[in-house]
């Protein structure tokens, strides 16, 4: 089993726990399903893609289950398997995620915009829901993490649907961390910027054509980041659910981590007024 990235070598972060990764079969889920068996974990990739789900989930020692979590129920099943594989759930990263509904608010297509909201939203919810049930009754002080988005702080960056359902993932977060805090059970979010993976992809080939991967992170690069053309990658959001997942982590709640290389904090195109 191997990761792309500069890994910590103890392997122990979360050694003994056990996670659940929603969206799990690739891309940032994949990564993080990855480092979190690295770091000890026992990981079930929670998925649609069942044959890019299920070989990840063996190559890591893991399992898979079919997960649309759209429906709740098949959230509720893959808590279920957590708690009948290991007795127990520590951790869940709720990170399925779709994009689309683009083009004017004046033309919104309601149906597209309620699909987007029923995973990238009621998705989360599910997963909260079902994860917090499983830590309060197993007296878990467990770590619930969501994947939200920098189109949740900056304007433009995506669909209307799309910004919409991350910011209200952030308001999920901080709302769901006051009430579970009292059961020990952190909840955070991690927002990613412009990271290279297959959906981000397949946004810049709807308006650039066949565009691969090198040209997306070398855009990503140039335009979305203040590290000198260091764009970022799968494994740079990972590392951050990584932290987020450990007792390292272990007073932080409410929390929005934004790893997007300055680009939400500062505006670049200042930069030139600081060099001699």
């Amino acid at each position: 089993m191997e990761f792309n990235g500069a890994v910590s070598n103890d392997g122990q972060r979360l050694k003994g726990k056990v996670a659940i990764v929603t969206g799990g079969a690739r891309g940032i889920g994949a990564a993080t399903a990855k480092l979190f068996a690295l770091n000890g974990a026992h990981v079930i990739v929670a998925d649609i893609l069942d044959d890019l789900g299920r070989s990840l989930a063996n190559s890591i020692g893991g399992r898979y289950i079919h997960c649309d979590v759209c429906k709740e129920a098949d959230v509720e099943s893959a808590v279920k398997l957590a708690l009948a594989w290991k007795g127990r759930l520590d951790i869940i990263l709720n990170n399925a995620g779709i994009s689309g509904a683009n083009g004017s608010i004046t033309n919104a297509k309601m149906d597209q915009m309620q699909s987007i909201l029923s995973v990238n939203l009621f998705g989360v919810v599910h997963g909260i829901k079902h994860a917090a049930r499983a830590m309060i009754e197993g007296k878990i002080r467990g770590s619930i993490i969501c994947t939200s988005s920098s189109a949740a702080l900056v304007g433009g960056l995506a669909s209307h649907a799309y910004t919409m359902s991350k910011e209200a993932i952030i308001g999920l977060m901080r709302s769901t961390a006051c009430e579970l805090g009292v059961h020990g059970i952190r909840v955070n979010c991690v927002s990613p910027h412009g990271v290279p993976s297959e959906m981000l992809l397949d946004g810049y080939r709807r308006f650039l054509g066949d565009i691969g991967y090198e040209e997306v992170s070398k855009i990503v690069a140039e335009k979305a980041s203040l590290l000198n053309g260091r764009g970022g990658s799968v494994e740079d959001i990972a590392y951050a659910a990584l932290f987020l997942a450990s007792d390292e982590a272990g007073f932080i709640t409410g929390h929005n981590l934004i790893i997007d290389g300055g680009y939400t904090a500062a505006n670049s195109s200042m930069r030139h007024m600081y060099l001699d």
